[in-house]
């Protein structure tokens, strides 16, 4: 299972003018260059639209990361481009863009702390001495009261005037204050992101971008103060620019410090929901294609029954054996993806939804790239290659009925170009750069044969 469909509108009926729009989930570093080379697979198999031809794009953490060069006319060969530098677009995007060491907050936070701790006695005393000759008489009355009878209850009136000065003022010093707020920091990529926009003469406004290619893009982030969701766009919240948007969106918990713009700090967009499919539809999209490369692995595991040890064994490996970042991949995962399914669900069963919705996601069984480590920026070669492939096999299971659908939106399909490059890279011993010249060509749209979904 790699297609999810929500078919609702009637495919016997050409949709003229009907909205389509591409959401792009998250999947951390090496989950984005997955994604990329599955818009490759995507783009490769329509055959009159590509995919900076959509209506809305709706993008979240490194969905977000992508969605703004694809709504700006960035086709996905020049991402991949980027990424070893070749790309005549953008510049090469580096580890040191995406590892930036959060040096301020190693550094400050635990001078702040070990500052603050060293005057707490000293300030505590000052604030005891400041304060006494008022609560003099208070203190006398509570000591003639405990003297005269000594119980607990009235050792507690005794020392709770003093206790409230000494709290109220100032609270003693926590070791976690001196903690980092996440080992990173992902302002390299924002800066990335609006430098090169600056290059290509791309806008780094919502706005803007509306009316020039109009082209609506939404990307989405958590406040962390309120665990909202806040929605970035031409005709949402539109105070920051495109590339700030994204900081905000790709500030994922531990990994980032939280992104601050403007005075708010936000977090990935992925702590408050899992693809935005909700906000595709409430902008007016009738076709929705979703790519969500972030899904649980269903390791198949078969267990026997020892008599005579009297315990069950298993022949497969277990997540858990693997230790506890496995087991939190898989945890993540689950609740990502659990949220996601519910959504589509209730637009299956939403009476009210007309459209059509089209999830992409890898295979359930999908060991590669669950084995991958989701912040591995040097898998990149191999996990573009595994977008591309996970994507093509999806497709090619439920082509008809895929093609049928946007046969009926005026989108026209091929397998030619995707075998054309699946044949490429199926040679052994393929090198990391070979990998990605055959993915960042850009393929030919010309005497291709159609396939139709009524063929």
């Amino acid at each position: 299972m790699g297609i999810t469909l929500v078919q609702k509108s009637d495919l016997s009926r050409k949709k003229t003018n009907a909205k389509t729009a591409l959401v792009l989930a998250g999947g951390a570093i090496s989950g984005g260059t997955f994604k990329v080379g599955g818009i490759k697979a995507l783009n490769d198999f329509l055959l009159n639209k590509k995919v900076t031809d959509f209506d809305i794009y709706v993008g979240l953490s490194a969905g977000g990361f992508l969605a703004a060069p694809l709504a700006g006319g960035i086709p996905p060969e020049e991402i991949l481009k980027s990424l070893d530098g070749s790309s005549s677009y953008f510049t090469q995007l580096s580890p040191l863009h995406l590892y930036w060491p959060n040096f301020s907050d190693f550094v400050l936070r635990p001078l702040r702390y070990l500052y603050r701790r060293g005057i707490y006695i000293p300030s505590t005393i000052y604030d005891l001495l400041s304060t006494i000759s008022s609560l003099r008489y208070t203190l006398k009355d509570g000591f003639l009261r405990f003297m005269s009878n000594p119980s607990y209850s009235n050792f507690e009136i005794l020392i709770k005037p003093l206790a409230r000065t000494m709290y109220s003022a100032r609270s003693l010093p926590s070791i976690m204050e001196a903690i980092p707020q996440g080992l990173f920091d992902n302002k390299p990529i924002e800066k990335y992101l609006r430098e090169n926009m600056k290059r290509n003469h791309l806008t780094n406004n919502f706005k803007v971008l509306k009316k020039l290619r109009e082209k609506s893009l939404y990307i989405t982030a958590c406040n962390i103060e309120t665990s909202e969701r806040v929605v970035f766009g031409h005709d949402e919240k539109n105070d920051i620019t495109i590339s700030q948007a994204v900081q905000a969106s790709t500030a994922l918990p531990l990994f980032y410090k939280p992104a601050r713009i403007k005075g708010v700090d936000y977090v990935d967009g992925a702590v408050r929901n899992t693809a935005n499919i909700d906000l595709a539809i409430e902008k007016g999209a009738d076709l929705i294609i979703c790519y969500n490369p972030f899904r649980p692995f269903n390791n198949k595991i078969m267990i026997e029954y020892l008599k005579e040890e009297n315990k069950y064994v298993t022949r497969n490996n277990r997540l858990s054996e693997s230790g506890v970042f496995m087991i939190l991949n898989q945890v993540f995962r689950t609740l990502l993806h659990t949220r996601l399914r519910h959504a589509v669900t209730y637009y299956e069963h939403n009476k009210n939804f007309k459209g059509d919705i089209i999830l992409i996601e890898p295979k359930e069984d999908d060991a590669r790239f669950f084995e991958m480590n989701p912040l591995a920026f040097w898998n990149r070669a191999k996990a573009a290659k595994l977008g591309f492939i996970s994507v093509r096999d999806s497709i090619n299971r439920r082509f008809d009925e895929i093609s049928r659908i946007l046969n009926s939106y005026g989108i026209e399909m091929t397998r030619e170009v995707v075998e054309l490059d699946i044949n490429k890279m199926s040679k052994p011993s393929l090198d990391d750069s070979t990998i990605m010249n055959v993915l960042e060509r850009e393929s030919p749209r010309r005497h291709l044969h159609l396939v139709s979904g009524w063929e």
